[in-house]
């Protein structure tokens, strides 16, 4: 019986214009909850910027957001997995040895901080998945507990910046090149995978009961925290081979298309 759907957001359940079939979701989620399913946005983006995506509709949503780091619902904060202040610092240090010319993007459940003397341009590029942002002159001023820290490189070196990240701090950060111009670092064992299983503890529900949907290398370890887990037809290769399954793009409704059809399935309708 399937109680919980967790979906990750760009080029999973967003559209390529970075929006959704609002009408289709309203039915859909209707249905979700009659037929009493959780649904989870489990994203790099901030959570506050899915809720601005959401505009007040679905009210019950769960939030993994901020690259898994938090856990919302309707508002409230419900848990947030803080990374060291030292290894942030030491990693921030490191993002800046790598090169000049990177865009950090520090984030703490206060917002997200990203250098003052970044263009206008790269602050709308980072706008785009966060919802609270405010520039600053140094880093070491940021006042609270970070909880995670971004990296965009135009220049699609992403592999290549946690390699030299790792060299010092292997095993003591949980980091990922997401896709070739975006690298996340959160605290160690903190990640889409081990997230979920924290709100499937919290709900009391099994992989077994548990759908998931994903594209990004980020994506792995939440198909493994789902017995039906999703790829979309635009996913990379590596998300690809760890899903059960194969739907629809991001730009044909595949997530919510999918969760119609297994409702359907479930309560026995004709598909």
């Amino acid at each position: 019986m399937l109680k919980l759907v967790v979906t990750d957001m760009d080029g999973t359940f967003l559209n390529d214009n970075g929006t959704f079939d609002t009408a289709l979701f309203d039915e859909v989620y209707g249905e979700m909850q009659r037929n009493n399913i959780a649904f989870a946005a489990c994203t790099g983006k901030q959570c506050e910027r899915v809720e601005e995506l959401f505009r007040g509709r679905g009210q019950g949503i769960w939030i993994l957001g901020d690259s898994a780091a938090r856990i919302k619902q309707d508002g409230v904060l419900v848990k947030e997995f803080t990374l060291d202040r030292r290894l942030a610092s030491q990693a921030i240090s490191l993002v800046g040895s790598f090169a000049d010319n990177l865009i950090l993007i520090a984030c703490t459940s206060e917002g997200a901080f990203v250098s003052s003397g970044i263009s206008d341009e790269a602050f709308n590029l980072v706008r785009h998945s966060y919802a609270n942002v405010s520039r600053t002159d140094s880093f070491d001023t940021v006042t609270g507990e970070f909880i995670k820290l971004t990296v965009f490189d135009d220049a699609g070196r992403s592999a290549l910046i946690r390699q030299h990240i790792e060299e010092s701090l292997l095993g003591q950060i949980y980091i990922i090149d997401s896709e070739p111009r975006w690298v996340d670092i959160t605290a160690r064992g903190t990640h889409k995978g081990e997230t979920v299983r924290r709100l499937q503890e919290m709900l009391g529900i099994t992989k077994e009961e548990t759908m998931s949907f994903g594209d990004g290398e980020n994506d792995i370890e939440l198909m493994a925290a789902a017995k039906y887990s999703f790829a979309m037809s635009n996913a990379c290769e590596n998300t690809k081979q760890a899903a059960g399954f194969i739907t629809k793009s991001n730009e044909e409704n595949g997530v919510l298309l999918t969760i119609r059809t297994m409702m359907e399935l479930q309560n026995g309708m004709p598909v």
